[in-house]
């Protein structure tokens, strides 16, 4: 299992690491690959003298705090929604779970919207205060969703999903109206709803890591439980899993990692759904592999997204959350018609 693993994971790190860079190299800008790539090695000890001199100061703003910090806070974005969405759909035993069909994105959006609009920090948390109070009302919101679909104790797959769209609408329309409230960030806030990555520099991404590394730690401590909650929670008991823990702090950490993604890049739906189950069918649904390699590929997918979201129309850009729902939509409706078939998972 262990050489499996390794041979997987080198695999996404190649593939990661080609992605990054096509799409550093890609730009309105139109710079020449050479000089974008004399710059980036400009910046390595050793090679510092390389070419130096040899391009325009503008040149190497573009690519090394626009370019450069996007494609990374891109990757780290695409990683939280994927490794929640992994870890929603392992606990809940259902491959339709996700942060957005849950409603926790729009959950998190109801408290991040509001800072926005009231130009609002917590006190002594700064610019964490975003993702904190995104954190708590994603919490709140997936809470009432699940005491929605609890029927006698028990989760239903329709009654689950019906009820996340419902406390999705809702909030929703919560944040809708906070829109109606503002003539001044009203652009801000709408664009942010439909999803993007521009004007976010290398802070947001030291913002963003600490939560992806904790939440993939923790995740990942947790897999062996969640390969034994494939087979149901009665059986994970007898199994020595502690069920009741295991699912409260599953579901915990997988809203946390969420709210931080969403506070920074706003709503990107499908993410969460839609990588886990394409991982799931390439490796399997051995969650020791299925984790680690859904953060890689959930990077890699969100950063093909937004390379997409500004390269289509250039100069305009298309919000990154529309090509994500563009993309996902679709196989979530596969996905719908599969499980009708079989009958769940």
């Amino acid at each position: 299992m262990r050489g499996r693993l390794i041979a997987w994971i080198g695999a996404g790190f190649l593939l990661l690491l080609a992605s990054v860079i096509i799409s550093i190299s890609l730009g309105a800008a139109n710079l020449p690959l050479s000089q974008v790539w004399l710059i980036l090695l400009h910046q390595i000890p050793g090679f510092s003298n390389m070419g130096a001199g040899s391009w325009p100061e503008s040149a190497e703003q573009i690519v090394m705090k626009v370019r450069f910090p996007r494609v990374v806070l891109a990757v780290l974005v695409g990683a939280c929604l994927s490794l929640a969405g992994a870890g929603f759909q392992g606990v809940l035993r259902n491959s339709l779970a996700d942060p957005y069909t849950m409603g926790v994105a729009s959950g998190s959006a109801v408290g991040a919207a509001f800072l926005i609009l009231f130009g609002l920090q917590i006190p002594f948390l700064g610019e964490w205060s975003t993702p904190v109070l995104a954190f708590l009302t994603g919490f709140f919101s997936l809470w009432i969703v699940m005491r929605l679909a609890n029927t006698q104790g028990k989760l239903q797959t329709e009654t689950l999903l019906l009820s996340g769209v419902v406390v999705q609408a809702f909030l929703g329309s919560l944040v809708s109206f906070m829109v109606s409230l503002s003539d001044q960030t009203v652009n801000e806030i709408v664009f942010w709803l439909m999803g993007s990555l521009s004007f976010r520099g290398w802070s947001f991404t030291y913002v963003l890591l600490p939560y992806l590394i904790v939440s993939f730690v923790i995740l990942i401590a947790y897999s062996r439980a969640l390969n034994l909650f494939a087979l149901g929670e009665r059986q994970a008991a007898h199994l020595g899993v502690n069920v009741d823990r295991t699912k409260l702090i599953v579901l915990v950490v997988s809203t946390l990692v969420t709210a931080a993604a969403v506070s920074i890049s706003g709503i990107i739906g499908f993410v969460g759904l839609v990588v886990p189950h394409l991982v799931r069918m390439l490796v399997g649904p051995d969650y020791r592999i299925l984790i680690p390699m859904a953060t890689i590929f959930g990077g890699i997918y969100v950063l093909w997204a937004d390379t997409l979201a500004r390269m289509l129309l250039v100069p305009t850009e298309i919000p990154l959350g529309v090509v994500t729902a563009f993309l996902g939509a679709p196989f979530f409706a596969y996905l719908l018609k599969k499980n009708k078939r079989t009958g769940g998972r």
